[in-house]
Formats: structure tokens, sequence, C-alpha cells
């Protein structure tokens, strides 16, 4: 599906530029909407650069899409434009885990609000891997709470890849593991109660878990020698 680019024009609002994409605030038949912009890289060639970028939308679209077959929750995909490199998506109304999680002790979060967050994370994860998909970015920034219904809503699938591998099952747990530790150490053991979660969803935990083990191992040798 391919949007008219123009009938976006008059009503974009940048709100993120990172090094591989702009993410504007958009409309799109009446409805808000987010646009993802992934632009051109100048040192190389026009015809490749081309080719690798629009290589890259197609894979999140596809990402995108086969996480919500899995039944994790994801932004819906409104269209993509191969010509301008852009994905269209729904605005997802709610805060991200990571604000939810930095105000808890300081506007009386309870816990069992954390353990339905950290319930929803394992079980999304779960799905994601037993589906053979692989997030490549969880972090508390990348993860939604739906204001009408609480539901957790997994975004920004743009390093996300097909994978099998518990190797790689266990780096994206990992990655999550260490944004929660540098951001939010207040919170005590959230990741611990995703874990508990992730075994009840994935039939394959153990292999990945085991492999997390050492992924940690090798984390701490880094830090040691770092």
């Amino acid at each position: 599906m391919e949007i008219n680019s123009e009938e976006h024009e008059h009503s974009c609002v940048l709100l993120k530029q990172g090094a591989e994409a702009r993410v504007f605030e958009s409309t799109f038949v009446g409805r808000r909407s987010i646009i993802k912009e992934r632009f051109s890289k100048k040192y190389r060639h026009p015809t490749l650069d081309s080719k690798l970028t629009l290589k890259r939308l197609n894979a999140e679209a596809r990402c995108m899409t086969k996480a919500r077959r899995l039944g994790v929750p994801t932004p819906t995909l409104y269209g993509m434009d191969p010509i301008l490199h852009t994905l269209t998506f729904e605005y997802v109304e709610g805060p991200s885990v990571k604000d939810v999680l930095l105000g808890f002790g300081l506007h009386g979060i309870v816990e069992e609000r954390i353990n339905d967050i950290a319930t929803q994370i394992g079980d999304a994860i779960g799905k994601l891997h037993d589906g053979g998909m692989v997030h490549g970015d969880l972090t508390t920034s990348n993860m939604i709470l739906r204001s009408s219904n609480n539901q957790l809503v997994l975004i920004d699938f743009g390093l996300s890849f097909i994978s099998t591998l518990p190797e790689d099952k266990a780096v994206d747990l990992y990655v999550l593991e260490r944004a929660l530790v540098s951001m939010h150490s207040s919170c005590g053991d959230v990741m611990d109660k995703i874990l508990d979660a992730y075994r009840k969803s994935s039939k394959q935990w153990s292999s990945t878990l085991n492999k997390l083990a050492q992924v940690r191992q090798r984390g701490r040798k880094r830090t040691m020698v770092g």
C-alpha cells in the first residue's frame, strides 16, 4: 500500500531525529499518525543508498506486520512510500514504559502496576522469539502503554530481524536488562518478573535463558576490561 505524500506536507511535526531516521507526527485520513522517514546517507553511492534504504524500510514493515500476526501488539501500519522512504502508522496514545517506570516511587506507582507491565513485556517478547523474530532494540522507550486499556504496544522495528538462534534472542533480552539496570534501578527485580512471564510465554525459553547466562558473563568481562 502506497500513500500520497502530499497530504502530509502541511501538518508534519518533527518529534525525533536519530542516526537512521526522522520521526514526525502527522494525520492520515483524519487520524493522528506517525511518519518515519529513513534518510539517505550522503557517503554512499545514490543508487546503492536507495536500494539499501528501501530494503531496510521493507524489512521494518514486514517485521512490524509479522509481530502483529504473532499476537504482539504493535501500531497499525497505514502505508509505505518507496519513493520518499517513509512508513506511516498509527499514533499510539499513552506514556512510554520508560516514563512510567521513572515515575515509580515519585508518583506512588503501585507494585501491582509494575507486575502487570513486566508480565506484558515478558509475554510479548516470548511470542516474538517463538515466532522466530528478534526486536533488536528492546528498551523501555520502545514500549508504549495504550491509554485506553493499558495494553503494552511494542514500537520501532527498525533493527528487527528474523532469527531462530538462542544467541540472538538472548542478546535481545540482555539489551533490555542493561536498559533496566541503567535507567530503572529503583524498580527492583522488574527483569526477574519479565523473565518469569517470558518462561510462561515461550516454549523455547530454556535454550534462550541458558545463552543469556553466557551473554551476561561476556558483558561482565567486557565491563571489567573496559
